[in-house]
Order: structure tokens, then C-alpha cells, then sequence
């Protein structure tokens, strides 16, 4: 039996490492296979198998950590946080909410939740444009947001442009009730939503009336030179490789581009080759332009959307696999037949 006793000081930080109901704990056992006992501040692992043991005293050494630099314990960190020491990855939980983004209009303090998207926040800072691309619930717009959110009240730049194609996705445009602008405001929701929570409504609709902040279909970017901008093309597996050209080359000086997207969710007609798929070719040997991939495993969302994700992922692998082996039992079958001919 491998025995490991680690002192928590504070009751606080053992109130929070323990979690509601002692989940958190519960977790860990459950996760590594070992025996956790409490006593007066000082937590006893135990377990047969050693490595285990160790494991599991070193997730809790982390956990503690994140409580002491103010981090809030949810299921989906603590899954996290786990699974990268189970794979001896812990290392890399050092460079994670290095700092703050931006605080929202109701005192949210927005910072990156995992290693990839603190990858992600990195590569804004640092290079011109950037692409990040992942599936839902991995921050990609938000921080997105929160960034351009920062630059704007640090007046790094001017004007904050906030973009979308208006892809058709099984309703039609023209059914829709109002004018033009009240037919494409749906497809644009989820960046007014991240706006309002980062800057509240009325300085949001402030800024608005003065040009500051414009959020306008893709279309509405031909023509027009952004200078001075910290603009963020969201959905942009959408786009045609048309579009994504000459979004590309709307940018000005001392602007920002940041595009996002979904690869595994595109809207596009069959046969339509994605703007997204293609830059990310295009691009990727170009300084100053950075593609990060986010995962299911930098999911903040509720943890069943990262299970969803990943249950996703294993059935379009195997659908893959089954349609390789299919074209291969044709190719092998139809050269039989030739031959028997």
C-alpha cells in the first residue's frame, strides 16, 4: 500500500478542492482507483498500485494551485485537469490564465480556462492575424471578443468589426419578416450577445450610434479598407474561398484579424469548398499569421457537449474507415471482374 499526506492550510482551499458534496474528491478516487481520507487539514491518498497514488496526489497539488490563484473549481476543470495528469501532461497547466482579457460590464473576469486556449489568447497578442478553429463551446468567438473588447478600451485600436457570412441553413432569407438588416440580425446574435455581456447594452448601443463598433453580414466588407479595426470574421467555415479572399484583403493598418470557425460544421451547398479550409493551406507558411486547433478537451461548455463532441468524432472516424474499406473491396472486386471479363 502507497501512501502519500498532503497539508491543505486554509479551510477555504480545502472547501473548495473538496467541492460540493465532496464531487471533486469523489472524482479523483474515482479517476486514479485510490482512497482519500481528510483529517484536520491533512489529506491521506491511498492505493495499491503506486503510480496511481502518485498521480492522484499530483492532480490534487495542482488543484490546489488553481484555488490559490483564484480559480473556480467546476466539473469541467477539475475532468481537465485530471486527464493531463493521467497522461503526465500536468507541466503545461503552468502557462493557463496567465492573465486577465477583459472584465466584463457585470465584473466577470474573462481569462483562458485551458492550455489551448491560452495558446489561442497568446497567438492574438502576437501576430496580425490568427486563425482559430475548433468545435462549439471551446471560446473561440468569446475570447475572441473579450480581446478585441481589451485593445479597444486600451485604445490599441479605433473600431471593433464584428463579421459573419449569412449562410442559409434550412430556412430562407426572404421569409423572414422586415427589411434587410432585420433579416441577417438572427445570423449575427451570438456576437451582439458576447458584446453586450463584455461592454453592457447601453455602451454597447453608445458606441454603436458613434461608428465605433459596427456588426454587419460579410457581404457588407467588399470594397471597404479597415483600418485602425480589430475585426473578427466568426463562422468562417462559411465562407467561400472567394470570400475568404477578399475578407482577407480588407485589412488596413494597425488593424487586427482574428477569423474563427468549424470545419466538422459547415453550411455550404454540397460540392462548395470552404473559405476556411483552403486559407488554413494557404496561409500557413506566411509570419505574422497564426492557426491554433482547439479540441474537445478545451470545451468550457457543459461537459455532455464535450462528450458529444468526442462521441462525434469516433462515429465520423469510423464512417471514414468503413467508406475506405468499402472503395477498396470495389476497386478489388471491379479489377475481377475485368480480368474474368
Amino acid at each position: 500500500m502507497t501512501e502519500h499526506i498532503i497539508n491543505v492550510e486554509r479551510v477555504e482551499q480545502e472547501i473548495a478542492l473538496f467541492g460540493s458534496l465532496d464531487e471533486n474528491i469523489k472524482n479523483i478516487e474515482k479517476h486514479f482507483g485510490v482512497t482519500i481520507v481528510n483529517r484536520e487539514g491533512n489529506i491521506k491518498i491511498s492505493c495499491e498500485d503506486e503510480e496511481m497514488a502518485f498521480k492522484a496526489k499530483r492532480a490534487i497539488e495542482e488543484l490546489l494551485k488553481l484555488i490559490t490563484k483564484g480559480e473556480e473549481l467546476t466539473p469541467q476543470m477539475v475532468n481537465y485537469v485530471l486527464a493531463l495528469v493521467a497522461s503526465s501532461e500536468e507541466n503545461k497547466l503552468k502557462d493557463m490564465g496567465k492573465g486577465v482579457v477583459c472584465v466584463t460590464a457585470r465584473g466577470k473576469v474573462i481569462k483562458a480556462k485551458t492550455v489551448g486556449q491560452q495558446r489561442y489568447l497568446d497567438e492574438i497578442s502576437r501576430k496580425t492575424i490568427v486563425l482559430g478553429i475548433g468545435p462549439a463551446g471551446t471560446g473561440k468567438t468569446y475570447l475572441a471578443v473579450a480581446q478585441a473588447v481589451a485593445a479597444f478600451r486600451d485604445k490599441k485600436v479605433n473600431k471593433i468589426i464584428l463579421t459573419r457570412p449569412a449562410v442559409e441553413a434550412g430556412e430562407k432569407l426572404g421569409f423572414l419578416p422586415g427589411d434587410l438588416q432585420n433579416k441577417v440580425d438572427p445570423y449575427l446574435r451570438p456576437l451582439y450577445d458576447a458584446l453586450f455581456d463584455m461592454m453592457g447594452a447601453e455602451s454597447y448601443q453608445n458606441y454603436f450610434e458613434k461608428g465605433n463598433i459596427e456588426v454587419a453580414p460579410l457581404a457588407y466588407m467588399r470594397g471597404r479598407t479597415l483600418d485602425d479595426s480589430f475585426i473578427i470574421l466568426d463562422e468562417a467555415q462559411n465562407t467561400t474561398p472567394e470570400q475568404m479572399k477578399m475578407f482577407l484583403t480588407r485589412m488596413g493598418f494597425n488593424s487586427k484579424v482574428v477569423i474563427t470557425g468549424d470545419i466538422t460544421q459547415t453550411d455550404l451547398p454540397d460540392g462548395k469548398t470552404s473559405g476556411l479550409r483552403v486559407a488554413m493551406n494557404v496561409l500557413k507558411d506566411i509570419d505574422d499569421i497564426g492557426i491554433v486547433h482547439l479540441t474537445a478537451a478545451d470545451v468550457v461548455r457543459h461537459e455532455l457537449v464535450q462528450k458529444i463532441i468526442m462521441a462525434y468524432e469516433k462515429y465520423e472516424k469510423n464512417a471514414a474507415e468503413k467508406a475506405k474499406e468499402k472503395k477498396k473491396f470495389y476497386k478489388k472486386d471491379t479489377k475481377k471482374d475485368v480480368k474474368n471479363g
